[in-house]
């Protein structure tokens, strides 16, 4: 039987003793004020020397889209990646992702623009798929801007925002919209809790940060209408068709909850002849990317999705 990673299991005996409540038992405000204490760092000490970083605003469907770009050293051109983060699409931000857009911006040599999206329960679906669109259509069509080449923005996500980078993958196909170069589904969220039930939910259910009453917490706030839950924009597992689609590198976790639902995502891309690179991470738990200080494998994810991103 595999054995969940020594480093992981320190992270969440740690939680355990300093009481870090589940996401379940918050209140929205809650929740986002623990994620801030978890992931927010006081000062830029995260921030690599060869990269800047630079708060922008970009017109959104319905209001300003705060976005955040991580500029590395060297000659322009530069290819890009619009980031979306995590978090249910409830929780989460641009400071709590500064980490992981950082030093990707550092080890792919690329632009990285972290879009702080709309969330949920005041803005349930598709606000955020909208504003991701948005975001992604807008660096697509401000390179001079940006520095960047037309040629190569790649779009990126772990967890929600896995789901908004496939969900916009999809779009930009079915709208005739940018050819993105690349995307990166970190560990997403792709399937609906209302029509589908994965082994992973049972197994990895309690115990490994992401619980699946934390999940079901999420979906509550996310989808306003019961209709939505069959919308292949909210859910791209359910997309009849995936051909067409960037090239992808997926990330999954054996100790995730989304560990199944990620590993279908993977395969449906792969027979609908979308080249695929899936890495499986069988003793690492949701959201280990983000642990990449404390867990050594999240710090060599990111030199891989960085690789892949240049391969």
């Amino acid at each position: 039987m595999t054995e969940l990673d020594s480093q992981v299991d320190t992270v969440l005996a740690e939680m355990e003793a300093g009481n870090v409540p589940p996401i379940q038992a918050l209140s929205t405000d809650g929740a986002r004020a623990l994620l801030r204490d978890l992931f927010v760092r006081d000062d830029q000490s995260f921030l690599p020397d060869e990269v800047s970083m630079q708060n922008l605003t970009i017109p959104g469907p319905k209001s300003e889209i705060p976005v955040r770009v991580y500029r590395p050293d060297g000659d322009s051109p530069f290819p890009a990646l619009v980031y979306f983060h995590g978090g249910g699409w409830v929780v989460g931000g641009l400071n709590e992702y500064d980490d992981i857009c950082a030093k990707l911006a550092a080890r792919a040599g690329r632009v990285v623009v972290s879009v702080d999206y709309r969330m949920a329960p005041e803005h349930p679906f598709p606000a955020a798929v909208e504003d991701s669109y948005t975001a992604a259509e807008w660096v697509a069509d401000h390179t001079d801007l940006l520095d960047v080449d037309p040629d190569r923005i790649a779009v990126g996500g772990d967890s929600a925002g896995g789901n908004l980078t496939a969900a916009v993958t999809l779009m930009a196909r079915d709208r005739d919209g940018p050819a993105f170069e690349h995307q990166l589904l970190i560990y997403p969220a792709v399937d609906s809790l209302e029509l589908h039930h994965h082994d992973s939910y049972d197994e990895n259910g309690e115990g490994y940060f992401l619980e699946y009453a934390g999940m079901k917490w999420f979906y509550e706030r996310y989808i306003a209408d019961a209709a939505d839950n069959r919308n292949e924009y909210a859910f791209p597992l359910l997309a009849r068709d995936l051909s067409g689609l960037p090239p992808a590198t997926v990330l999954t976790a054996g100790f995730d909850p989304l560990r199944d639902e990620g590993m279908a995502y993977a395969e449906r891309l792969a027979d609908a002849g979308v080249p695929v690179d899936h890495q499986h991470h069988e003793r690492m738990i949701h959201g280990f990317v983000s642990l990449s200080e404390e867990v050594d494998t999240g710090d060599d994810a990111i030199d891989h999705l960085a690789a892949q991103l240049n391969s």
